[in-house]
């Protein structure tokens, strides 16, 4: 549904390129997360998509449609089909709930009546029924990016862009945002592109991902195989500062490998196993498990000794992967 060809971005006065040569396609009905650390060309990349930023080289279209070739007229209705949430909400602290809901309706012409219907469902969809005539000063984090979220849902868009839309939240907060954003992509079929610098929040709804560093695009699959097995160093790189620095290297007289597992693997007794079929103490220093999308995993530090630790790591090669 969505696709970058051969895209540069260079700003006037800038020392390097904001994008350089991305090629990405995104399908539609997914939700496709791209992540990176802050200068690395996101923000960039997701207003190519609605046409806020115009490549300097390369192509962005959306169904087909050359973005940047599009008259005005045709962009702007372009744009009622790519709704858009922001990390600060970007409401109008002026306007209820409600108000800032039919903004983009009453923009459009749309009658008052149809407008009222429009917002009443929303505020229901969003959870926001009981809110509808409180100020933004009077809502939560978590009620104002709602509030976003309906707004950007008022004209019915195919594609829902979300830059950083849970960086401003609280964890619990942002597992709640995430969690209406994948009701939405299941319930409505929108096409969901997600920006953001956050691993855990890839995890949690992405069903594939691109990994964006100095404006290029260094990494891209399947959630679970970049997180699960990631190719570059920047990958590594997000993934090792999203677990925090290991105290325990210096501390355990054993041998430490990185065992990943997913499927049938991580979900069994399979450490417990292997420690009494080789007679080798194996200690859980480190790790996590759970699912990415349908497919159960576990990524584990583990501390070998005593016993028959070269059967131990053979057997944990065979039922997943291991690493130093």
């Amino acid at each position: 549904m969505i696709r970058l060809e051969g895209v540069h971005k260079r700003f006037p006065g800038a020392g390097g390129a904001a994008l350089d040569g991305v090629n990405l396609a995104i399908a539609r009905g997914e939700v496709f997360g791209i992540i990176g650390r802050s200068g690395a060309g996101k923000s960039t990349l997701v207003r190519m998509i609605n046409g806020l930023e115009r490549p300097s080289a390369g192509r962005v279209t959306l169904d087909g449609v050359d973005v940047a070739a599009l008259a005005p007229a045709d962009l702007r209705a372009l744009r009622r089909r790519v709704g858009m949430i922001f990390q600060g909400f970007g409401l109008l602290s002026s306007a209820t709930a409600a108000q800032n809901i039919a903004l983009p309706l009453r923009i459009a012409g749309t009658p008052a009546r149809e407008v009222a219907a429009r917002v009443a469902e929303l505020l229901g969809m969003v959870g926001l029924t009981d809110h509808a005539d409180k100020y933004p000063a009077q809502l939560s984090g978590g009620q104002k990016q709602r509030v976003g979220i309906a707004r950007a849902l008022a004209t019915r868009p195919d594609v829902l862009l979300c830059d950083e839309a849970t960086s401003a939240l609280d964890p619990e907060t942002t597992r709640d945002v995430l969690a209406l954003i994948a009701a939405l992509n299941r319930d409505l079929g929108l096409t969901i592109v997600l920006i953001t610098h956050e691993m855990d929040v890839v995890r949690q709804v992405c069903g594939r991902v691109a990994v964006l560093h100095a404006g290029k695009v260094v990494e891209s699959g399947a959630t679970v195989d970049v997180v699960l097995d990631p190719r570059h160093a920047e990958t590594r790189s997000l993934l090792a500062e999203e677990g925090g620095a290991p105290s325990y290297r210096h501390s355990f007289a054993g041998e430490i490998v990185r065992f990943t597992a997913r499927g049938e693997a991580a979900a069994g007794p399979l450490i417990s196993r292997i420690a009494r079929e080789t007679g080798t103490e194996i200690a859980i220093l480190e790790g996590r498990v759970g699912h990415l999308g349908d497919t159960p995993y576990a990524q584990l530090t583990l501390g070998l000794s005593a016993g028959n630790i070269a059967a131990a790591r053979a057997a944990l090669a065979q039922a997943g992967v291991i690493g130093a």
